[in-house]
């Protein structure tokens, strides 16, 4: 099945291509794609506004094809699960170096307990009859104390996973890619897809 990817971030889509290759999902873009404002106040609800307006834009530009969005976060437990759904936009129109700080600052002296945090993923395939699948993976860790390696995007610099005593910044993206929050709802949503 071809599905047109509701996403503008390259390193996302890249991820994504990984996670669904070999599947019996195979992943396009749609070169037009204009984004949908992500208002909802949960991953499901983003992933789910992405999805059908992508569907919403092909239908009108006559075409078709299954559509998969995401999204995702990281939810901090000393910070009572922020930035959350949030995670993208946390701290406003920001850079990524400055956001990292940012956050960091806010976990400024909590003991490795209170860092505890997880990345949590939501997929949303919408497939030619108009049926919605949803999936949802997360992974647990650790913020770490400051940022380290150049791997990833977002986060995953500070996210720091005791199993392999790296953060996400350090691991490679074949590591990443079967561990991560992204591959665990990709898992789910292809299990559901075998199911349907």
């Amino acid at each position: 099945m071809k599905a047109f990817v509701a996403t503008k971030n390259v390193d996302k889509l890249r991820e994504l291509r990984a996670l669904f290759a070999g599947s019996q999902i195979e992943l396009d873009v749609y070169p037009d794609y204009a984004e949908v404002s992500e208002d909802a106040d949960t991953y499901a609800g983003n992933a789910r506004l992405k999805a059908l307006g992508l569907r919403s834009q092909l239908q009108a530009a006559g075409a078709r094809g299954a559509v998969l969005a995401d999204d995702s976060g990281i939810e901090v437990d000393a910070l009572d699960g922020r930035p959350g759904v949030l995670s993208a936009r946390y701290g406003g129109e920001i850079g990524w170096p400055e956001r990292l700080k940012m956050l960091l600052a806010e976990v400024d002296g909590f003991v490795d307990k209170g860092r505890g945090a997880r990345f949590v993923c939501t997929m949303a395939l919408v497939i030619d009859d108009g049926r919605v699948f949803e999936s949802e993976g997360e992974v647990r860790g650790l913020i770490a104390h400051e940022p380290t390696g150049s791997n990833g995007f977002g986060y995953d610099p500070i996210f720091y996973y005791p199993p392999l005593q790296k953060t996400f910044g350090e691991i490679s993206e074949v590591e990443k890619n079967q561990l991560s929050h992204r591959y665990h709802a990709a898992q789910a949503l292809l299990a559901a897809l075998r199911c349907a």
